[in-house]
Parts: C-alpha cells; structure tokens; sequence
C-alpha cells in the first residue's frame, strides 16, 4: 500500500512563514551579518593584491566586519529582534571571515600552516562541543581565555591584513620601521595559548555537564523504580 500524500498546508500559512523568514533575514542586525559574509570575497580581493594600499584596504574592511559583529548582537538585544536566523548566521559569518582570511595568508606565506590548522582545529571542536551542549539544553557561554583570544586574533589578524612595514611615529617619538606581519604574527601565536587553554575549559566545561545530566537521569530512574 501506497504511504499517503504528505498534507499540504494551506496557503495562508506557507505565506506567512515565507514573510516571516524574510523579514528575520532583512532586520537591521542580520543584515549587518549578512554584509560581513558580502564582505570576504572584497577583503580577499584586496588581500591578493599585496600592496601596501591595497593591504591597507583589507585591513580596514576586516576591522568593520569586527564592529559591526559587535553592533549587530547590540542592536538584535536593543530592538527586541533576536532571531533563530540570527542565531544560526551570526556566528557562522564571524568563523568564515577569520577563516577565510587565515588560510589565504598561508599561501602568501604570512603565516604557518601549523598555526592555522591549530587555529581552525580549535573552533571546530569548539563549536561542535557547544552545538551538542545546546542540544541538550545547555549553554556553554565564552571564559575569559577565549575572549583574551579573540581580541588577539582579531588584533593580529588586522596587522596581517596590511602586511608591509611603515615608519612611524607617535607623540613626536620616532618608533622606527615597523613590520606589521611580523607583530601580527606575534599576536596570533599568543593568542594560540588562549586557543588551546578555552578548549581545554570547553572540553571540561562540557564533561561536567554531560556527567551531571547523567547523574540527574540516573536518579530519575531510581526514583520511578521504587
């Protein structure tokens, strides 16, 4: 026999979720979002030119994506407009910017393979310990260590961005010629101690809790069976 015809909503409904969607993908904080991901290919671009200008460029257009992530998350909170479609891009377009820009500076030889694999190896297992932490009703936020990373990064990845050396100076003090690769550099092996430190709390952060929900079920079970 047949499986029957799968029931169809009416039309009513498929039009309003339709214009729900739409509308959560076009407030104001994920279209932020959204321009961040418009934003990679361009910064690439620029990035491939290595110039000084044109590296310049990249930097400023990464620096922007950086502030409108935090802009975006205020705005969503301000407004009352936090989304499941937020929820779900948000964090998404912030890991394919940093990726997308680490691994490009690997083949212009501004940074180690090594370094990136740990990198990106890290928010993996991150992102999938707290994917599975939220499955199971459990919010495992940020520590400090990963929020020491992130700005280290982020500073690091910046410098990397222009990647050529300038003389500076500041405050009439002559700071020499500086070469901004090489202090990005710098900043993004710090930040892989805070990489690997955040991931050892997350992992631990997230043994507990399974440990925990056990314990909790187990009890449960011999509640019932009394």
């Amino acid at each position: 026999m047949a499986d029957p015809a799968p029931a169809k909503l009416p039309p009513e409904v498929k039009k309003v979720r339709r214009k729900s969607l739409r509308e959560d993908a076009l407030n104001l904080p994920n279209a932020l979002t959204m321009g961040r991901v418009a934003a990679i290919p361009i910064c690439l671009y620029y990035l491939d030119q290595d110039t000084p200008q044109t590296g310049f460029y990249a930097s400023m257009i990464f620096t922007l994506a950086a502030i409108t992530d935090v802009v975006d998350g205020y705005l969503a909170r301000k407004l009352n407009l936090v989304s499941v479609f937020g929820k779900l891009v948000d964090p998404l377009a912030d890991k394919l910017i940093v990726m997308a820009t680490l691994v490009w500076m690997v083949k212009m030889e501004r940074m180690p393979p090594w370094a990136v694999v740990i990198l990106l190896a890290r928010e993996l297992t991150v992102q999938s310990l707290r994917s599975v932490a939220a499955s199971e009703g459990v919010i495992i936020s940020a520590g400090q260590e990963g929020k020491t990373k992130t700005a280290l990064q982020m500073v690091g990845i910046i410098l990397l961005l222009y990647g050529h050396t300038a003389h500076l100076q500041y405050l009439g003090i002559d700071l020499e010629v500086v070469d901004f690769a090489r202090v990005g550099r710098v900043l993004v092996y710090l930040s892989l101690v805070w990489s690997v430190s955040s991931m050892a709390q997350y992992i631990s952060l997230f043994s507990d809790t399974v440990e925990v929900k056990n314990e909790k079920q187990r009890g449960e079970e011999s509640s019932r069976s009394l």
